[in-house]
């Protein structure tokens, strides 16, 4: 009898922890990005019960991890929440307070084709990492968001499902989520891959979509990103000209690929470095644990080769400290180091993004420190340095891999270049893009054979989308029957080309903010994601000042 009663007991226990860890909630979003807060807020104001499950301690991913040199294109394109994010942060900056280490007067900058501080419009669009990071906390504390941080979901089995329906999402922590609608909000597409949505990751074939600049690009140099931009080529070997002496590292001895063939290889990651020259609030790049100087021989050959335009990308931020981007031939994007990132165990990319951080630091290192290095170039680099009053529970150092593309969804619609060049109109637009289609390098080979072989990189693309273009409302739902309560607004159904110019951080707060409003819908009416009428989604997105449209006489603000 004892141990029967015991076991009842247990068995109460049990039940009653369980239930305690699993809470319910209209919406409940994974990931911890910019657009998962706009989708959040936008819940809140239409009467939801929502949670943020983060696997992120820190809230709005690249937008507060170092991405303060806003990507933004035609800034009139930019509604609703997102563009009451900017004008939050333009309001942290009419305080005498925040300027801390310089005069507001004094800024000045100028960036992405405007003022970085529109008074007219009460926006700005250049920040420092940690106003990024209070704005988006102020706006969880005013909508009184619950948010749950350091909370992986467990991708094996921790998706759970009713036909077509996610019904619940369990972290590595044993807790539970249920929740009427889901919106994967992370730049890995984490929730959408567990769920069982199809995906793409790599480069499609420029035949796929009808695409003119997808699949591998060799011969093609927009940017000065690849080494036609020193005046002298640069052997891959140890020994210039001598292939028996190795080649040389961070150099891919493959073969590239057929001009215009798919490939499962991504544009290279980084970290935006939030760096200063002002000696008071300066740290000295530190010397990396495994520093290796044989890395960065072909740093010092551009170098040698008379390459100057180190600075370049040293975009200025208030307080004097700067959004620090990849810039030249061998720079801060670790090229061809990120290929199995998408898919890959939590384990495996943490070993990944140690690797960036290690090789971006020693690159940091080595031209601060590396006697062989051209002095005119390292005694202007010594006078830069981490800025001690960003990321301080984290080295200084940005608590967020710039992850430019990782998986990207097959949807109901898979936006393509065509759309962007507004070669074929786009139906049922929920926002708008407008930034140029960029993609960083995805390979470093090299070309040609013996003593004439020579080092190059591709995949860097930069091309004009001739005005904003439109974005479906397809693209950010996935194919019906495969999840039909899941929204996927940022790793979203695109090629990668394409991908390329939707992935800015405005344009994932846009896209959160609609897929929240027609999340919002589907509950309201019991119907699947895929058959919300956009007519109604329409009428509430303008209502809520998203921009749908833009006529191309309209002068950019």
């Amino acid at each position: 009898m004892i141990r029967v009663f015991t076991l009842f007991l247990f068995l109460s226990l049990s039940f009653t922890l369980q239930a305690q860890s699993t809470q319910q909630y209209d919406l409940v979003i994974y990931g911890g990005t910019a657009a998962a807060v706009t989708a959040a807020v936008q819940a809140k104001q239409m009467g939801k019960t929502v949670i943020i499950v983060s696997p992120d301690k820190h809230l709005g991913g690249l937008s507060s991890g170092g991405l303060g040199f806003t990507d933004t294109g035609n800034k009139a394109v930019i509604g609703g929440l997102a563009r009451e994010f900017y004008h939050r942060v333009y309001q942290h900056y009419q305080k005498a307070e925040t300027w801390r280490w310089e005069k507001r007067e004094q800024f000045g900058n100028k960036g992405q084709g405007t003022v970085a501080l529109d008074g007219e419009n009460r926006t700005m669009w250049i920040f420092e990492p940690h106003i990024a990071e209070q704005v988006f906390e102020e706006f969880i504390a005013e909508y009184k968001i619950p948010v749950v941080r350091n909370e992986w979901l467990n991708r094996k089995n921790g998706v759970k499902k009713n036909g077509a329906q996610l019904v619940s999402l369990r972290t590595l922590s044993g807790k539970t989520y249920v929740g009427k609608v889901f919106l994967d909000a992370t730049y890995e597409g984490d929730l959408m891959a567990a769920a069982g949505v199809s995906y793409h990751v790599g480069r499609e074939s420029k035949a796929q979509y009808g695409e003119q600049w997808n699949g591998v690009q060799t011969g093609v140099l927009h940017h000065r990103h690849h080494f036609d931009a020193v005046k002298d080529r640069i052997s891959p070997y140890w020994i210039p000209g001598d292939p028996k002496s190795g080649v040389l590292p961070r150099i891919s001895t493959a073969p590239p690929g057929e001009y215009g063939e798919a490939d499962k290889k991504l544009q290279a990651y980084c970290f935006r470095m939030c760096l200063t020259d002002h000696a008071e609030n300066r740290v000295p790049f530190p010397k990396p644990a495994g520093y290796d100087p044989k890395q960065y021989e072909l740093m010092l050959r551009i170098f040698n080769a008379g390459w100057r335009e180190t600075f370049q990308k040293f975009d200025r931020i208030p307080n004097h400290k700067t959004d620090t981007n990849n810039h030249g031939p061998f720079s801060t994007d670790n090229i061809g180091m990120n290929y199995d990132y998408p898919d890959a165990s939590y384990e495996r990319r943490r070993a990944i993004i140690k690797e960036h951080e290690q090789y971006q630091k020693g690159w940091l290192y080595f031209i601060a420190n590396d006697p062989r290095v051209a002095k005119d170039v390292q005694e202007e680099f010594r006078k830069w340095g981490l800025a001690k009053d960003e990321f301080k529970d984290n080295g200084n150092w940005p608590h967020q891999i710039y992850v430019r593309e990782a998986r990207r969804m097959i949807g109901t619609y898979v936006m393509t270049e065509n759309e962007l060049l507004k070669k074929r109109p786009t139906p049922d637009s929920i926002g708008m893009g407008s930034y140029g289609i960029d993609s960083h390098n995805i390979q470093r080979y090299i070309i040609g054979t013996g003593k004439d072989a020579y080092v190059q990189n591709e995949g860097d693309i930069g091309v004009s989308t001739n005005g904003p273009y439109q974005i479906a409302y397809g693209s950010i739902v996935p194919k019906k029957g495969q999840a039909d309560n899941l929204f996927v607004p940022v790793a979203m159904s695109s090629s990668h080309i394409a991908y390329g110019s939707i992935r800015m951080e405005p344009v994932f707060m846009i896209l959160g903010q609609s897929a929240a409003t027609a999340a919002v819908m589907a509950i309201d009416s019991k119907i699947a994601v895929q058959d919300v009428p956009y007519t109604k989604l329409r009428e509430r997105l303008l209502q809520d000042t998203q921009v749908l449209e833009f006529a191309t006489s309209k002068s950019a603000k």
